[in-house]
């Protein structure tokens, strides 16, 4: 009974921990686990929000199979990380696995989301390894003491899953013995994003490069060896950015001090910081590895998500090769409002013969799949009201008004636009309408609904005893 209860404790512990921590980084992120304490069964399951539901023929398939599962167990103290290929059976939409197996736990699989806007997911795989080392130490210690300070650590590995993501992947491309320190030139990416000059936060690239690699760059500037910045001195290095700002120039970082300015290509294994004023991104051969904005690390790519707008256009009477076109030319169009950092409103009017609204109309509509009629739709959408495009892929009218009665599920904390968009889907059923605010992520709105908003998560409570897998896939 005693072990049991230490088992129940430790695990929501944990899973609390993690699920907290992932939050932060991947916003509204949801964990499960699935483990075995004997090395043939049975398999029990902790879901506590639901993460896994819809996915139980996958998981019968796999794990009501034992020998899909059932291995050989480590001795003494190891951890053994499950092979990728263990994980082709467990292949779910929308979840990132990671496990491992011990002595003292002989199976287990940690699972979290994995959100459509997503650098990478790599950070966030090393998170789920944390996991599984924590519950096998503190499940073979049995000690009380230590669980909560397990689930504090989860809680804030956003820095450590990214420069152990870092490291792993340049030791993949050979740099083992390497003198570029990955911490420091996390907090300096950071310490740089926070620090503003003349009251404007930085733009343009450093491009961090193993010291035996420098001088394999082209550099247009060189700075001498007594006195080259210290990437430690914040304010100095942000001066600097200035000369790189809006071009190809790349500032150069040996990973303690500025070496120069190049132009170019880089070595595949060279860690670049890009900011773009108000956020930036972390690379790594020429991939994105996460974001930053306000002061943190996050997995988003900044990106709009329109899946819903997707699979609603999916739906609808348009052809692949039109549906193609329109969301190309809706996310065009939201990630220029975005990137201004200005609102915008987008009604996707799809009646064969587009709704006439109060706005300013075109004698000849704009046809948006040509790129000079589309950039001055972007122009367009500063101007206060909607732009009104149709399944013909043309802009119709711009500075619309949309009216309607109120409806339920008005939120006046959301302002004119999302609440105007609300009703007057209600009453234009065959219309999408999409809302970019600047401080809030895009809503998809259709038949006076938002599609895209999101359900508030279960709250952990208590330390129930998880259920075995197979009694929960059976409902």
């Amino acid at each position: 009974m005693r072990r049991n209860s230490f088992e129940n404790i430790c695990i929501f512990h944990i899973l609390d921990g993690l699920r907290d921590g992932l939050s932060h980084f991947s916003e509204g992120a949801r964990a499960a686990l699935v483990y075995a304490t004997s090395p043939t069964g049975p398999l029990r399951i902790y879901d506590p929000q639901d993460l896994l539901r819809g996915h139980e023929p996958r998981l019968r398939d796999f794990y009501l199979t034992p020998e899909n599962w059932v291995r050989e167990v480590p001795e003494g103290h190891e951890v053994r990380f499950l092979p990728r290929d263990h994980f082709e059976g467990l292949q779910m939409a929308g979840v990132i696995a990671y496990g491992g197996r011990s002595n003292a736990v002989p199976y287990q699989v940690w699972f979290t989301e994995e959100h459509p806007t997503m650098c990478c997911t790599g950070p966030t795989r090393r998170w789920l390894e944390y996991a599984v080392r924590l519950f096998s130490q503190n499940y073979e210690t049995q000690s009380v003491l230590n669980i909560d300070t397990a689930g504090y650590v989860l809680q804030q590995c956003a820095v450590h899953a990214i420069r152990d993501y870092i490291v792993d992947e340049r030791a993949a491309m050979g740099k083992w013995d390497t003198q570029l320190r990955v911490y420091p030139i996390l907090d300096a990416v950071i310490g740089i994003s926070r620090t503003q000059e003349e009251g404007l936060p930085a733009s343009g690239d450093i491009v961090f490069v193993e010291p035996s690699e420098v001088f394999q760059l082209n550099f247009l500037a060189l700075f001498p060896d007594l006195d080259r910045p210290l990437l430690e001195n914040f304010k100095r290095v942000r001066k600097l950015l200035q000369s790189v700002e809006g071009s190809r120039r790349k500032l150069v970082s040996d990973g303690r001090s500025i070496v120069g300015i190049s132009i170019g290509e880089v070595p595949d294994s060279s860690i670049v910081a890009r900011y773009h004023g108000s956020h930036g991104f972390l690379l790594l051969n020429g991939l994105p590895v996460c974001s930053f904005s306000g002061g943190s690390f996050s997995s988003s790519n900044r990106r709009a998500n329109l899946v819903e707008l997707e699979e609603r256009l999916y739906d609808s009477h348009l052809n692949l090769s039109e549906q193609h076109s329109l969301m190309n030319i809706v996310t065009a169009l939201v990630d220029n409002s975005t990137e201004k950092r200005h609102g915008c409103t987008l009604v996707l009017d799809l009646a064969g013969i587009p709704e006439r609204m109060s706005g300013q109309y075109l004698v000849h509509p704009l046809d948006l799949r040509q790129l000079r009629f589309l950039e001055l739709a972007k122009a367009f959408s500063k101007v206060d009201g909607a732009l009104h495009i149709g399944t013909d892929l043309k802009l119709h009218g711009f500075g619309c008004l949309l009216d309607g009665h109120n409806v339920p599920g008005e939120n006046m904390a959301r302002g004119a636009r999302y609440n105007s968009a609300l009703r007057y889907t209600a009453e234009h059923e065959r219309a999408i309408v999409v809302v970019v605010s600047s401080d809030r992520p895009v809503s998809i709105i259709q038949n006076g609904v938002e599609l895209t908003a999101a359900c508030a998560l279960k709250t952990l409570r208590g330390c129930p005893t998880p259920p075995l897998l197979e009694d929960w896939i059976n409902g």
